[in-house]
């Protein structure tokens, strides 16, 4: 067996690795790909009966990772609404924003033009069209330095989105997968679910480091492995790693 040149006498050859290609994956954000649970099943539920909403404006309230993008991208294909975050906002842009009478604005906790903002308000108000406000907290915590518009967002109803129970996080890991377009048995899923935060990013960034792992050792992912990687075991031969040479 030929060795590393580059290796000290008696290391063992570092393990093969594959180069990294940062491709994006394509998450699908369909209806029917939307996995609903008890967590987030009156935000879906509120989406579903739009146009039929309280009123001209929505906030939906969740943690990064929980499908407001989802629901998001469900909600703006059925209203023909345009897309922009909050911190893209200008108080010049948001006359063209508004012609479509439906906008979703998303990361609205993140700072931005206040102006640009309470504009859209209160030209959806007028107007009667609809505006969908995604962030992952309440109005009252993003710092906002315009009391009208800090009320005005209050006014808006709020539907949240919880962390998830156990059955709908099993179901968001196996869509995270195959998002990913990877297999993965269901002892793969369990031991995701055993060893990896039980939350919505905690579950994404479980997958993105299986996956990430996966790559750059070119071994496929297994309960062994994931369990490996994500309670950083030490390698066993059992598990795949390699045998040292005697």
């Amino acid at each position: 067996m030929k060795r590393n040149p580059t290796s000290r006498p008696g290391e063992r050859d570092a393990e093969p690795r594959q180069l990294l290609l940062d491709l994006p994956t394509e998450p699908r954000f369909l209806a029917e790909d939307f996995v609903v649970g008890p967590s987030n099943e009156r935000a879906y539920a509120m989406i579903e009966a739009w146009p039929a909403w309280p009123g001209e404006a929505l906030l939906l309230v969740g943690p990064r990772g929980s499908g407001k993008t989802h629901l998001g991208a469900i909600w703006a294909k059925r209203a023909h609404a345009w897309t922009a975050r909050r911190a893209d906002l200008d108080i010049e842009g948001t006359s063209r924003l508004m012609a479509p009478h439906a906008l979703l604005i998303e990361d609205a906790h993140e700072p931005g033009d206040e102006a640009a903002l309470f504009h859209l308000i209160n030209a959806a108000k007028l107007r009667r069209s609809h505006l969908l406000i995604t962030a992952v907290s309440e109005p009252a915590l993003w710092n906002l330095a315009t009391p009208d518009l800090l009320s005005r967002l209050r006014l808006a109803p709020a539907i949240h989105i919880e962390e998830p129970d156990e059955a709908l996080l099993r179901m968001v890991i196996v869509k995270l997968f195959v998002d990913r377009q990877l297999v993965v048995d269901g002892g793969v899923i369990e031991a995701v679910l055993t060893h990896a935060e039980r939350s919505f990013a905690g579950a994404r960034a479980a997958v993105e480091m299986l996956d990430q792992h996966s790559l750059a050792t070119q071994r496929r992912i297994t309960r062994a492995l994931a369990r490996q990687v994500l309670s950083r075991e030490v390698p066993t031969q059992e598990d795949g790693a390699p045998a040292e040479e005697g």
